[in-house]
């Protein structure tokens, strides 16, 4: 099997005002932030946080108003436009059955808000309260697949819902697309152009290894083959970066995680695992949360795997060190790891004016991010794209109880 480029994978300590240690959360990134809300730890949580990347800090966001959600797991978030979209995962109950559950956070204001301004929903046709489904942004509109739902077990149910419209779409069910991938929950998801990728979960009480395409043009569920690829997986997380998705931890059962990071390129059809570099040592992870930070990892755009951000700067792998300061802040990695492109004769490779580019490239960036975090400009300009691209992981069991939430940062070299 072809492999991946090597990734370094870092811990990232994090201080004690940080939310603690948690699974079945859920998270998104929005302009070099990352909201985490709820989930559970020995019990349910509803608490709700803002974790500044530049910064590395994190702040405690209100959830306490009428318009918020209550405790909820295995729930999803997704940001467009200004606003947090939260979908599914109430805890069963007489008081959730009169709630729909749809919950949206207005981010430039830092409130609440109710999704229709008290005036209820009109329309009959709606999804009803899941967990373990998947929620993905895909052009105007949020697509929500399966999901475990009451005593209905796990369902096959693919909604859209469009945000300008604020109105739902039942796409597909058990009479519009029997071919599809029928019911499941605790899967994943990711989007590529105008489509969805939905890979793994469960299928009754069988775990699945399978893919399948979403073609929101076409409005047809299509089973993608492949002959190698991740194992059978449940609880993993799925992000789509560049023209890939990749897709990290999982496990056949939440007591035995998986460490492993797949990539599947949307233009070949094919998988390869991402090796680590030495003394990169991944996490085992199960219902945890990954989030994507940088250009690579933008929706809105696919990027030459040249002209990303890999941080490969003198033939050295260099890891951005959550603040975005200039190379001062790689200081003390270079003798960590060094990965030197030899010749066949066994001599280095200078690249030394392709080299020079990207330190520039880089440098400049961080600087840039630095200075935009926290001003006017910030507010009008999303500074997260002059960030390095990296990938985050975010709790995830195994927990640890009374700890701040483990945050592992990855970041993927073109290799």
């Amino acid at each position: 099997m072809s492999q991946g480029g090597p990734c370094l994978w870092r811990p990232l300590p994090q201080s004690s005002q940080a939310p603690r240690d948690r699974s079945k959360h859920a998270c998104c990134s929005h302009r070099g932030d990352v909201f985490v809300l709820g989930g559970r730890d020995s019990g349910a949580l509803r608490d709700f946080w803002k974790y500044s990347v530049v910064r590395n800090e994190w702040t405690e966001l209100d959830c306490s108003s009428e318009v918020a959600p209550e405790e909820l797991e295995e729930h999803t978030m997704v940001a467009h436009k200004g606003f947090l979209y939260v979908f599914g995962g109430m805890m069963d109950s007489s008081f959730s059955s009169c709630r729909f559950p749809l919950w949206m956070f207005d981010i430039k204001k830092q409130m609440w808000v109710d999704p229709l301004g008290g005036t209820g929903w009109v329309q009959t046709l709606t999804p009803s309260n899941r967990k373990g489904h998947s929620a993905v942004v895909l052009g105007p509109t949020m697509m929500i697949y399966g999901g475990f739902v009451d005593v209905r077990g796990s369902s096959e149910e693919l909604w859209s819902f469009h945000f300008d419209s604020m109105s739902w779409c039942l796409l597909g069910g058990p009479q519009q697309t029997p071919q599809g991938p029928g019911p499941r929950h605790s899967h994943s998801a990711a989007t590529f152009q105008s489509s969805m990728f939905v890979f793994g979960g469960l299928k009754g009480l069988q775990e699945q290894r399978d893919l399948w395409k979403w073609n929101n043009s076409a409005l047809m569920w299509t089973c993608v083959s492949t002959k190698s690829g991740p194992p059978r997986l449940i609880g993993h997380s799925a992000v789509t970066y560049r023209d890939s998705m990749l897709i990290f931890g999982g496990g056949e059962c939440r007591d035995s995680p998986h460490s492993c990071l797949w990539k599947f390129s949307f233009l070949t059809q094919r998988w390869s695992r991402v090796s680590s570099l030495p003394d990169s040592r991944p996490p085992g992870k199960i219902h945890h949360c990954c989030a994507g930070i940088g250009r690579g990892y933008s929706p809105s755009s696919v990027l030459p795997a040249q002209t990303g951000s890999s941080l490969q700067l003198g033939g050295k792998y260099k890891a951005f060190q959550n603040r975005c300061y200039p190379a001062s802040a790689f200081q003390g990695l270079e003798d960590a790891i060094e990965l030197q492109t030899l010749n066949s004769d066994g001599t280095s490779s200078a690249l030394e004016h392709r080299d020079s580019q990207l330190i520039s490239s880089c440098s400049a960036s961080e600087s840039r991010a630095f200075r935009m975090n926290g001003s006017q400009e910030a507010e009008e300009e999303d500074f997260s794209q002059h960030l390095p691209d990296l990938l985050l992981v975010l709790g995830g069991r195994p927990v640890s109880h009374h700890s701040p939430i483990s945050v592992w940062q990855m970041t993927l070299s073109d290799g």
